[in-house]
């Protein structure tokens, strides 16, 4: 198995150039099955793991994401990035202490949003946030350097769809220190062209969050560098599971279990997977 500091050089190096999916599992056995694929990085999900637990997305303590992403990061063999939220703290300080402690669990890589979680103002002021993120910054460099950071403009999914403040926030994270820069929500070729080239030449991370005509090669052209899936996966997930259950409870019918994989596929793939990770 690759050691943490391979799977960080890796994580960077794929940032380099082209256009690579990060999907996001919640659990080690979709990390795995996703890893068996042949996807090259995975990313967690606040919102997946938060339902795991019977949580809302943005109600898990600081103490259970690093232990979900020590996790996932002892379980995969490719680099895992964290979605590490607002950093568990408001203030720069906070946020410093939580990266350090983010960057111990073996993540590749991590994101800071500028989001609030207050309705009412939804995001940071623009210079806290800026601060927030060289405060980001500072620690990687003294806790995990090879750690790509990634720093999340969270308006357009915050009922805050102003572009050009999106772009000034942006631009400024890249600034104080940010590697990749990632505005989940923005949805038309104009505003991806748009903070692709605002921050040129620091990737662009890309939310795939709804059934949409891009594919990889349609954003690869655009200029976006990583596309991840956010919550998708574990919402799809749910929607199998919810669906199939309302048919049982509601009119006692059972066709929604068509069409499922059998337990001897599963069983097939998780006995080989645990034979690659068995020490030579």
């Amino acid at each position: 198995m690759p050691s943490t500091a391979e799977k960080r050089r890796e994580f960077r190096r794929l940032h380099e150039s082209g256009c690579f999916v990060i999907p996001n599992p919640w659990d080690i056995g979709n990390a795995r099955y996703l890893q068996g694929l042949g996807f090259k990085a995975l990313a967690s999900t606040s919102a997946g793991f938060a339902f795991t637990r019977g949580l809302p997305d943005g109600a898990v303590t600081r103490e259970m994401m690093l232990a979900h992403l020590r996790e996932l990061s002892e379980a995969a063999d490719i680099p895992v990035n964290a979605d590490f939220e607002g950093g568990f703290a408001d203030e720069p300080d906070g946020v410093a202490e939580s990266v350090r402690l983010c960057c111990e669990t073996g993540v590749a890589g991590l994101s800071i949003e500028d989001s609030t979680g207050d309705a009412q103002n939804p995001l940071y002021d623009f210079e806290l946030s800026v601060a927030r993120v060289r405060a980001a910054r500072a620690a990687i460099d003294k806790s995990g350097p090879d750690v790509v950071f990634t720093a999340r403009s969270e308006g357009f999914i915050r009922n805050r769809p102003d572009l050009k403040e999106t772009i000034r926030r942006l631009t400024a994270y890249a600034e104080a220190g940010a590697d990749c820069l990632y505005a989940p929500g923005i949805k038309t070729p104009e505003e991806i062209q748009a903070v692709v080239a605002a921050v040129r030449p620091k990737p662009v991370n890309f939310l795939m969050a709804t059934t949409t005509h891009f594919s990889v090669d349609d954003l690869d052209r655009l200029g976006v560098r990583r596309i991840s899936l956010g919550g998708t996966l574990a919402r799809v997930a749910w929607t199998a599971v919810i669906r199939a259950l309302r048919e049982i409870a509601d009119e006692g019918k059972f066709t929604n279990l068509a069409g499922t994989m059998a337990n001897a596929e599963l069983n097939e793939f998780f006995r080989g997977d645990i034979g690659s990770h068995k020490s030579p």
